[in-house]
Parts: structure tokens; sequence; C-alpha cells
């Protein structure tokens, strides 16, 4: 597994750095292949955020803790990676390694009896009009609804299909469909 790690506001001590590579490297067991880990530390009002994002074999697998500790950061952190991994297993299975279920005689992550997730149901079916619009008026539209996202076509971008959104630290993200 490759590494890849960020500091944002906050200096870490290499022991720290050593540390989240065992503990997530463990983590490697799970895929086949080669896989990238992108590992981000920061700091928010005297907690530490561990930002992991596992890229493998076109998928992506990210979890964010904020703790008091780093090291507790992340140990949570591999524990939700794990938590989310088995809880989609039916569904990764064809992307995982083989016998990446088994369990390891050194396994200290999580229990064996975390729930699969079943069948992704729709509960709900809605279509509409997509009108064209710039990035700004999709914003005002959706403030006024009180939406936390809104899909358009953006006249800035040759009318292709994009989506506005208001992001969790402030401000807002644009998705847009290459073409």
């Amino acid at each position: 597994m490759k590494f890849i790690f960020t500091e944002k506001k906050v200096k870490v001590p290499d022991e720290v750095k050593e540390y989240a590579e065992r503990k997530v490297g463990k983590l490697d067991r799970f895929f086949r292949g080669d896989s990238t880990a992108h590992v981000t530390f920061s700091s928010e009002r005297g907690r530490y955020r561990v930002e992991v994002t596992i890229e493998n074999n076109g998928t992506f697998y990210r979890v964010s803790e904020l703790t008091g500790d780093m090291h507790a950061s992340i140990d949570s952190a591999c524990a939700t990676l794990v938590g989310q991994i088995r809880k989609n297993k039916t569904r990764l299975e064809k992307r995982l390694r083989e016998g990446a279920f088994e369990k390891a005689a050194d396994e200290e992550f999580l229990p064996q009896d975390v729930p699969e997730e079943g069948e992704f149901t729709i509960v709900r079916s809605k279509r509409f009009p997509i009108k064209p619009m710039t990035a700004e008026e999709a914003i005002l539209q959706m403030n006024l609804l009180e939406h936390e996202f809104f899909a358009f076509k953006n006249i800035d971008e040759g009318n292709a299909f994009s989506v506005v959104y208001r992001r969790n630290n402030g401000g807002y993200g644009l998705l847009s469909d290459e073409k």
C-alpha cells in the first residue's frame, strides 16, 4: 500500500505517521493489487481529525474521525473503514481480494457481528424538468428551497448536468458532468 500524508494546520511527528502506516496498512489484506492511502491530519479546536481515503481498483473508501487523541482518531478511522467494507461485503467481493473476509488470527478491528447492509431500496422516485441556469442562480434556488443540493443544466458549461451543494465546512460545491 502506498501512503500519502497531508498535514493541515498541525505538525504530526514521524511516530504518529508510522503508527498510521501500521494500522491502515493492515487494511491492505482486503484489497487485490496496489492501493493508495491518503491520510490527512488536521486540528480543530483542540481535537484531532484524521481523514483516510483508500483508492483501490477504481473504488474509493473514505472516512473522517475527530477525537481528542491522534492515535484514537487513527484507530477509529480504521475500525470505521473495516465496518464499511464488512457492511457492503456482498457488493464489494468482486473488487476485493479473494478470502478477504476470512478471519485472520491477528484481527483487532471489529467483531464479526457487523450486520451486512441489504439491498439498496429506492423508496421514492421523482421526475422534474432540469432548467438551464448559472451556478449562482442554482445556489439561490437551492437556498430558497432550503435544500442541501440542487441539480441543474449549467449554461456556463454548455448545458452540462451539474449539481451545487452546501459544504459542511461552509461555502458551496459544484459537481459537473465531463463532456
